[in-house]
């Protein structure tokens, strides 16, 4: 569990509603998938679900990583991807 948007670096510890994800695990805050990718991921082109909380019984044994990912996006790269996915509904892609 990456504990940072991937793009803005913000905190998004275990119990954070604004953790979403896409099939491949690429984390980003509710405000950049919303604001900045449109529902599409810039590593898969596929869309986000909010992240699920793991039980804090087993925080313990399965800590959050500490490692960040943080990879700000490149829009001009990104509108290409955008284009193509942004029009089609995730579960079409």
């Amino acid at each position: 569990m990456k504990p940072t948007c991937e793009n803005c670096g913000k905190s998004l510890p275990n119990e954070s509603d604004e953790a979403m994800i896409c099939t491949f695990e690429c984390t980003f805050c509710k405000d950049c998938v919303d604001k900045v990718l449109m529902n599409v991921c810039p590593n898969c082109g596929g869309g986000f679900e909010k992240r699920p909380t793991r039980p804090s019984s087993l925080l313990t044994k399965y800590p959050v990583s500490r490692k960040k990912y943080q990879k700000p996006i490149d829009m001009e790269e990104f509108r290409l991807t955008l284009a193509k996915y942004k029009n089609i509904e995730p579960n079409k892609r």
